[in-house]
């Protein structure tokens, strides 16, 4: 019962973040997401701060801001 209960908890977690949206800042130099469209890391955006699917930000080589870690 426990594996299960462990493979279930696994399961939605990871299904949690699949669909999941990220900020980026919309500048052409930008190389990070952001889980909070308020995280500090994007104060310094000069451009427009953008929505998009976690996938994408990837694809895109972008990585984690630090401040979310």
């Amino acid at each position: 019962m426990k594996l299960l209960s462990i493979l279930l908890l696994f399961t939605v977690t990871a299904n949690s973040f699949t669909g999941t949206n990220v900020y980026i800042c919309g500048s052409a130099g930008a190389k990070k997401y952001h889980y909070k469209e308020s995280c500090r890391g994007l104060n310094a955006c000069k451009d427009q701060i953008a929505k998009i699917p976690l996938k994408q930000a990837q694809q895109n080589g972008l990585t984690l801001c630090g401040w979310e870690d």
